[in-house]
């Protein structure tokens, strides 16, 4: 399967009492799939994989696995600041059956230099034979991975792309630009979808998409197909609501869009909490004026208030 379009960087859905929500995860994967997703990752910043047991990551990763059943590609997250324990997880999951690759971010709190990344990314590559996309998310893990590592680490076999969330134009398209062209770049910011495909990324792997995934599906795979009059249309209609996923720490605000669509419970794990009533208001107005809730069609006006 080749990894192109919009793919969903799955929330991991909690019950009240704050255990995994396996049923609502299964439904959001059937949602997302039959809605036009063409790939799902599982386990990464948005799904909260960092305040999940070994167990529990494991279990959701094989969750959606078994749900999408072989119809998109599954890359699960698998992150962590010691390369010996990124690798030791790297083969935990590479025994999970219908996998399709990993996906695994700057080593965090360390902040190694470019050599350090580089030999990092390549002890997880060469432990198994699943594909590896690298995630760059400097914001998060507080070191960037340079265009110029990235181009040592596309000579690994098994290493096919990145995905790209530093927000850096410039650098974004340096990597784009010299880059083999089998090897993926994909936008790691919804807001910067459609910059990153005009430059000749691959796709997006979007936070939006959890609630709002046949749009977001849609905008990725016209701007594909040079569709740019739909992609922009798109773009500019869910604009606010890809910007207000990020107005409080996420994954809490899409978590509270998902709750107000009737598909979750507005629950996290410590120290994430969920929004502020402020916001809350905020983002039902947002998807009011969409027309997302149930049986309520766009209301056709501006009714912002902040």
């Amino acid at each position: 399967m080749e990894l192109m379009g919009c793919g969903t960087a799955l929330v991991t859905p909690f019950r009240r009492d704050g255990s995994v929500a396996e049923s609502a995860l299964h439904a959001l994967v059937n949602w997302q799939i039959e809605s036009g997703i063409e790939f799902l990752v599982p386990c990464g910043t948005t799904g909260e994989a960092a305040t999940l047991t070994e167990q529990e990551w494991l279990r959701v990763v094989e969750i959606v696995v078994g749900a999408t059943s072989g119809r998109v590609p599954v890359f699960a997250g698998c992150t962590h600041n010691a390369t010996h324990e990124a690798v030791a997880r790297a083969r935990k999951l590479a025994k999970i059956h219908g996998l399709t690759g990993i996906l695994t971010a700057n080593p965090f709190y360390n902040k190694p230099g470019q050599e350090g990344q580089y030999q990092h990314f390549k002890a997880i590559a060469e432990a198994v034979e699943l594909p590896i996309l690298l995630y760059n998310i400097p914001s998060r893990t507080g070191t960037n991975l340079e265009p110029a590592t990235v181009l040592r680490l596309a000579e690994i076999k098994n290493i096919i792309g990145v995905k790209e969330s530093s927000g850096n134009i410039a650098q974004i398209t340096e990597l784009i630009t010299t880059v083999p062209r089998h090897f993926k770049v994909l936008a790691g910011d919804d807001s910067l979808a459609l910059p990153v495909m005009a430059l000749g990324g691959s796709g997006l792997v979007s936070v939006a998409s959890n609630a709002v995934p046949a749009q977001m599906a849609r905008m990725v795979r016209s701007a594909l197909d040079n569709d740019w009059v739909t992609a922009r249309r798109i773009n500019r209609q869910f604009f606010r609501l890809m910007q207000a996923h990020f107005w409080e720490p996420s994954p809490a605000p899409v978590k509270a869009v998902l709750a107000m669509l009737g598909r979750g419970e507005d629950v996290l794990r410590l120290p994430m909490v969920p929004v502020t009533e402020s916001t809350r208001r905020k983002l039902e107005r947002i998807i009011g004026e969409l027309g997302l809730f149930a049986g309520v069609g766009p209301t056709g006006e501006d009714l912002r208030m902040f």
